[in-house]
């Protein structure tokens, strides 16, 4: 394994940690309607699991609501169940053929808990970076051992 391939491999795993990291953010319920919030739920339709981003348009026309409206109108009451027994907290509102899910205003002590929950979410992140860089450091000392890579490119890294 050369120098670059030391640093290609580290920068991406490091972007993948990174990259887990935002999508986890964006799963967390703040005060605003996002569809991340809901576009990962699982939802039994049509015999199996799916994501429900692939069995309904997820749209926020306001701040504080989000509506899913199915591609098939057949499987409102499937997704309505899975968003119900998910974990996201928030009562759907059947209307028709379309869902309503308005977000309600976070409370001080929730507001607290988040902060606390993605701090914790940061600092996870953060370690598997620096685990990420000490598995390419080991592996430059492994090439500077083996007489491959000089001190000079050692401390580049």
């Amino acid at each position: 394994m050369s120098r670059d391939d030391i640093l290609l491999e580290a920068e991406m795993s490091m972007e993948k940690s990174v990259d887990y990291m935002v999508h986890e953010f964006a799963a967390v319920r703040t005060g605003k309607a996002s569809p991340g919030l809901v576009e990962n739920v699982d939802v039994h339709a049509y015999g199996s699991t799916m994501k429900l981003k692939q069995l309904a348009l997820i749209t926020t026309p306001e701040p504080r609501l989000l509506v899913v409206q199915p591609f098939d109108a057949g499987t409102v009451q499937d997704i309505e169940r899975a968003l119900k027994e998910s974990k996201i907290g928030i009562t759907p509102a059947v209307d028709g053929k379309i869902i309503r899910l308005p977000i309600p205003e976070l409370s001080e002590e929730r507001r607290k808990e988040l902060v606390r929950s993605l701090g914790k979410m940061a600092e996870e992140a953060r370690v598997r970076v620096r685990a990420n860089r000490r598995v390419a450091l080991d592996e430059a000392k492994k090439l500077k051992a083996a007489g491959e890579l000089t001190e000079d490119g050692l401390r580049d890294l």
